[in-house]
């Protein structure tokens, strides 16, 4: 290569750095914000908790859905950045995981929380009394998710919004339509879903016939083109096309896998509640694809490795999910609640729960759980250690005598690899780095956690010694 063409290179791969830098969940920015004040934190906190509503934990992103919120109403998008604030402060008062909160996983719940109360708040805007509540319910998040974690790490799962189903509907429900204070808006019973609104109803200029046939045809298709990303922007209760544009910007921006299934779960959405006959206004709102947006993306990369089966499972996931958005909408209002994310979560917790034995269909740890593309990675180096293991374990029970022991000690400490650290337990360690050793596999007696792996050198007259006891798969 020339110096020319190493001048122009190198401008490039700043670029690419540049780019790079701003993707994913951004760690090294993490990094570094560990380093700072307190309020730098917080604001980085805040921001990816914002954009953990979407399952991204990156502040750019975070940044560009708030302006997506701003966009929308200013008044809607102030209580959801207040809910965030309030919700990681009173995590950081009640001493949760310091890793958990700044990366916004206690500043979800509170964004929507603060958004949705606002939504459906028949004051109007800028009715400040609004925000006593507000920061009462988002304090509460921290408490109600730490609680509800407590249950369900039993089985390994997340809380995704139960949280905020839960404050929501029961402020909602405390407050109602006649309030003197907090009115809410007036959810009407669904008992007649299917209304009679065909294209034929619609109002149409008195022209040609063909003429109006294809204007019909024209602004039915622009309905349903607009109305996939407007889907994504339901999320967090907007209708506006531009919010929706900045929200998947976002995502496209953290991973593309995300957006992309936004993208497809929201579609859908669109087209069960078509095939349902649902009011043509609700689903050119968005109001169908919301749930099974977010269904998508939870089992299309984010909670399994993204893999064709599992793309395929996210898809059948989506339609479930619209389904369900159908009848707990009918119930919900009922009781004059709306549905909020009830669907996403109840769908997406029975997917969670599937028990396949296709090594295609892989959960990681819910403590490993990133964006899809670090999934991929992770689930990659999980099999490699699988397969590492599997021949460590064949040479022991060859009797083989070998320096294996320190060196899955080695890939236990200095890779940090999960994998094998929740398969060995270290007994006893004294490692150096020159060593000659034998090896001694075999099951202790009443040992009801495995064999043990030892390994033993004698240096300068000094034995050292390393034991492991393999727990099992």
């Amino acid at each position: 290569m020339g110096p020319s063409n190493q001048l122009s290179a190198e401008p490039s791969g700043r670029c690419l750095r540049a780019v790079r830098f701003f993707t994913g969940d951004m760690r090294r920015c993490g990094q570094w914000v560990k380093r700072q004040v307190l309020i730098i934190q917080l604001l980085d906190g805040v921001l990816r908790g914002t954009a953990q509503v979407m399952f991204v934990s990156n502040p750019v992103s975070g940044l560009l859905i708030l302006t997506g919120l701003f966009l929308q109403n200013p008044w809607w998008a102030l209580n959801s950045l207040l809910g965030a604030f309030v919700s990681t402060v009173s995590a950081l008062l009640l001493r949760l995981n310091r890793e958990a909160i700044f990366a916004g996983l206690h500043g979800y719940n509170g964004t929507l929380v603060g958004m949705l109360m606002a939504a459906f708040s028949s004051k109007g805007n800028w009715y400040w009394w609004l925000l006593f509540p507000n920061v009462f319910m988002s304090m509460l998040c921290p408490v109600v998710s730490s609680a509800l974690s407590s249950i369900m790490s039993k089985w390994d799962l997340p809380v995704f919004t139960l949280p905020f189903n839960i404050l929501t509907c029961l402020h909602i429900a405390a407050t109602g339509t006649a309030h003197p204070y907090f009115p809410e808006v007036k959810i009407q019973p669904k008992v007649h879903l299917h209304h009679n609104d065909s294209l034929a109803n619609l109002s149409i200029p008195q022209v040609d016939e063909y003429l109006a046939f294809f204007f019909v045809l024209f602004f039915v298709f622009l309905q349903l083109f607009l109305s996939v990303p407007v889907g994504v922007g339901q999320v967090f209760g907007c209708d506006s096309p531009w919010t929706a544009c900045l929200v998947l910007l976002a995502l496209l921006l953290c991973s593309p896998a995300i957006c992309l299934h936004a993208l497809l779960g929201s579609a859908a959405g669109l087209c069960t509640g078509l095939a349902l006959a649902a009011p043509h206004e609700d689903v050119y709102s968005g109001l169908w694809g919301y749930n099974s947006a977010l269904s998508c993306i939870a089992i299309g990369g984010v909670f399994y490795g993204l893999t064709w089966q599992t793309h395929i499972l996210s898809l059948i996931c989506a339609l479930f999910c619209a389904y369900v958005t159908s009848a707990t909408s009918k119930l919900m209002s009922v009781l004059a609640l709306p549905a909020c994310t009830w669907p996403f979560c109840l769908s997406t917790l029975i997917f969670l729960l599937l028990s396949s034995e296709n090594p295609a269909i892989c959960r990681p740890p819910l403590s490993a759980v990133s964006y899809p593309e670090e999934n991929q990675h992770y689930l990659r180096q999980l099999r490699m250690s699988e397969k590492a293991l599997n021949v460590v374990l064949h040479q022991f029970e060859c009797g083989c005598c070998d320096v294996h022991v320190f060196c899955l000690y080695n890939r236990i400490k200095q890779e940090q690899n999960s994998y094998l650290s929740d398969r060995f337990q270290i007994m006893e360690v004294n490692k150096t780095s020159l060593f000659s050793t034998t090896m001694n596999y075999g099951a202790p007696q009443g040992s009801v956690l495995g064999p043990t792996l030892s390994s033993r050198t004698k240096l300068n007259g000094h034995e050292k010694r390393l034991t492991l006891r393999y727990r099992g798969v």
